[in-house]
């Protein structure tokens, strides 16, 4: 399991709210809290786990061998 992950903005020099704001919805993205609060909100079976990860693992094999043509 992934350890928890504090996302924290500080404000720049001349920063905007707005600007705050994306750089803080960038952060959580990247760091992933919300694909894992949609993962764990319903329960999954270890074989569909198992399952999505090798779809997951196959999209990005082809994805890299068509770019290397």
């Amino acid at each position: 399991m992934k350890k928890s992950v504090n996302v924290v903005v500080k404000p720049l020099k001349r920063d905007t709210q707005e600007k705050m704001i994306r750089r803080f919805t960038r952060k959580v993205k990247k760091s992933g809290i919300l694909n894992q609060i949609k993962n764990r909100r319903y329960h999954k079976k270890p074989s569909e786990v198992r399952r999505e990860r090798n779809i997951r693992r196959k999209r990005e094999l082809a994805k890299l061998e068509r770019k290397k043509k």
